[in-house]
């Protein structure tokens, strides 16, 4: 019996992310520094919120702009993993713009950006990430909309991802997977260093950098003051102000 199978070209949008990917990883040495990181503060937010949330903006409260609110502060302390490079040069940047990685439909992904994050409060930026990603999926972005960003944000946790190895948007130098948040036994230590076991929203964050201005220490400690930040901040604090 032979094989059958069924010819079909290359999308435009697919012939561009493989160009741009291949291009990506042959410029930039890539790296990956993973992290679990706890969201048990983020679900006491969105358990008091959610509901409401969800009656008054018709979007659902997710666990995404609480992270950007944490990775937009841990930008501004390291300020090297905001950057892009260009040639020998490396560029500072001194705006906060994520560019927000929105599938379509499985056919690509474009990556629109949201300027100022840093300055946005969780509300804003849920509301931000929710009409860019509508008007990507419309068809609707403008040039601007792409241009500009200084780093990366991709979500592949609402599919139940472990762990995402993503490929940094050139010419930044980073990029940071959120991938599944499960419940599942962690230990708890109490203020007298007494532990206990206990079921905790656990999750993974990949971030996925290049090795040319920075080396894996920085990126350790950039990524563990995001986990810091998103395990310590009393959100329901933020959202209730």
């Amino acid at each position: 019996m032979s094989d059958e199978s069924v010819v079909e070209n290359l999308s435009r949008i697919r012939k561009r992310i493989g160009k741009n990917t291949i291009r990506s990883k042959s410029v930039a040495p890539h790296v990956l520094t993973a992290m679990e990181v706890n969201y048990d503060q983020v679900e006491l937010a969105r358990n008091e919120f959610g509901p409401e949330w969800k009656d008054q903006e018709g979007i659902s409260l997710t666990y995404l702009p609480f992270l950007a609110s944490a990775l937009a502060n841990a930008l501004l302390e390291f300020p090297q993993v905001n950057s892009s490079i260009s040639g020998d040069e490396i560029f500072l940047h001194k705006k906060i713009n994520i560019g927000l990685a929105v599938d379509l439909n499985f056919d690509g992904l474009v990556v629109p950006v949201v300027r100022d994050v840093d300055s946005m409060s969780v509300s804003e930026i849920a509301r931000s990430f929710a009409e860019i990603a509508r008007r990507a999926r419309a068809n609707e972005l403008m040039p601007d909309d792409m241009a500009g960003g200084t780093f990366t944000l991709t979500n592949a946790g609402a599919y139940g991802t472990m762990l995402s190895f993503p490929i940094i948007n050139q010419p930044q130098v980073a990029i940071l997977s959120t991938d599944g948040v499960h419940r599942k036994p962690v230990v708890f230590t109490d203020n007298e260093g007494n532990e206990r076991v206990g079921i905790g929203s656990v999750g993974i964050l990949g971030l996925a950098w290049d090795h040319r201005p920075f080396d894996g220490a920085y990126a350790a400690a950039f990524l563990n003051r995001v986990r810091e930040l998103v395990e310590n901040t009393d959100w329901l604090e933020k959202l209730s102000t």
